[in-house]
């Protein structure tokens, strides 16, 4: 079976309906999918699956592993590997079934106990900031989705993060660390110069600094970016 057809039409469980997890789940239901079951714990998880994926029942973890051909746990990354411990003990994996994360401080590695009950793992972060709801799938087109996966599985995974609207990027199972703390790094400076600028404002009585800020903030990252990428030798931008 090629990665295209591997990876068309497939039985997509979730676990975890936090703000990640649905609109995932909703971007590869628009693309063909049948999503077969969700997880969700709290309150608030249940009212979101229910208004992102309507009709999807909510299953404890083990139905929606037993449901599915693939499974996508939208979880931190802290919980993945007694989680997946779990589901070995218990013999919860089918043979050929695609194990999806979404952490993006780990790699496939974290699967390593599901590989001998036939689990085909694969590691998707899409770098986006999720809100939970479905203006998310604006944001997931053309944004970047990282795959690490073992060499044969990586068409799969890229395939997914195309059929998602997004752009695969290949990461290396040794850099998905580093990868994390960039993508941390550049998120955690980015909300304290904002949360800066905006108290300084909202301290001179400047009504909506929110807005002053965001339309400075956005013009200077997006010319930041525009030099962080420009060919070597080339002037900035000014």
């Amino acid at each position: 079976m090629s990665a295209g057809q591997q990876a068309s039409r497939l039985g997509v469980g979730l676990v975890g309906a936090g703000r990640v997890g649905p609109v995932l789940a909703r971007a590869l239901a628009g693309a063909g999918h049948a999503i077969t079951g969700v997880s969700a714990i709290s309150e608030q998880s249940r009212e979101r699956a229910e208004a992102m994926l309507p009709g999807v029942p909510i299953l404890e973890v083990a139905e929606v592993v037993r449901r599915s051909e693939l499974v996508l746990f939208a979880i931190p990354g802290s919980e993945l590997p007694d989680l997946v411990g779990g589901l070995t003990a218990t013999g919860a994996w089918q043979p050929g079934q695609l194990a999806i994360h979404t952490a993006p401080e780990h790699g496939y590695g974290v699967f390593a106990p599901a590989l001998a009950a036939g689990v085909i793992p694969l590691a998707l972060h899409p770098a986006v900031v999720f809100t939970g709801t479905s203006l998310d799938l604006a944001r997931l087109a053309g944004a970047s989705v990282a795959v690490t996966a073992p060499a044969p599985v990586l068409p799969i995974g890229q395939a997914l993060a195309v059929e998602m609207g997004a752009e695969p990027l290949i990461v290396s199972e040794r850099d998905r660390p580093a990868y994390a703390e960039a993508l941390d790094a550049a998120a955690e400076f980015s909300r304290a110069v904002v949360r800066q600028a905006v108290d300084a404002l909202r301290g001179l009585g400047i009504e909506q600094p929110d807005r002053v800020v965001g339309g400075v903030v956005r013009a200077s990252i997006e010319d930041e970016l525009r030099d962080a990428v420009a060919e070597p030798g080339s002037e900035p931008a000014l």
